[in-house]
């Protein structure tokens, strides 16, 4: 255990934070919780820079790193989801979570084969999650719309936050094209042997 691994560790423990003042009954819950989301993202990059700058970059830390991320932004996506209850925040969501899992199928898929360095991540990936974050950081801070007024009160957050998830689901899909773009011929080859 390093310093990166901890700082790591320490984004997947804030996960049950963030969803208990999601849930708790006070006008700042959902305020603290969109804070407790933007630390995590910060932690995110820094616990990269950290691995890189210090030499601490580790088996342990290329397996939790990915989890890490993926675990909040899936939490988030469901508390979102279950938040608005409506199709313009479910379908990024579940285009956002399926690209996820396939990604994360294929990595696995080409380690067996001693090819996970062929889906490394590309420079367009981290823009994605940047804009991932940004969604999910503006749209908990907007809080729920329980009427008009509030709507308008938060328009800004709003408007925010659906232009950087529809931009970061754009990018899901670009990327995960990319990653089938990469991988394609070892799928190909694999599917002709049988």
């Amino acid at each position: 255990m390093n310093i990166a691994n901890l700082l790591t560790s320490f984004r997947i423990l804030c996960i049950p934070l963030l969803v208990f003042f999601f849930y708790l009954p006070v006008s700042w819950g959902q305020t603290t919780a969109a804070l407790i989301f933007a630390v995590v993202g910060w932690t995110d990059w820094f616990d990269g820079w950290v691995a890189r700058t210090f030499d601490m970059q580790s088996q342990l830390g290329e397996f939790l790193d990915p989890v890490a991320d993926k675990l909040m932004v899936a939490a988030s996506l469901v508390l979102l989801v279950e938040q608005h209850a409506t199709f313009w925040i479910a379908v990024p969501a579940l285009v956002i979570i399926s690209r996820e899992i396939t990604v994360s199928a294929l990595r696995e898929w080409m380690a067996e084969y001693g090819q996970r360095s062929a889906i490394k991540v590309v420079n367009i990936a981290k823009i994605k999650t940047l804009m991932q974050l940004s969604a999910i950081f503006f749209l908990l801070l907007a809080g729920k719309e329980e009427s008009i007024s509030s709507v308008f009160a938060h328009s800004w957050l709003y408007i925010f936050g659906y232009i950087f998830l529809y931009v970061a689901v754009a990018l899901t899909l670009w990327t995960m094209f990319i990653y089938l773009k990469v991988t394609w011929p070892l799928l190909n080859k694999e599917e002709q042997k049988k």
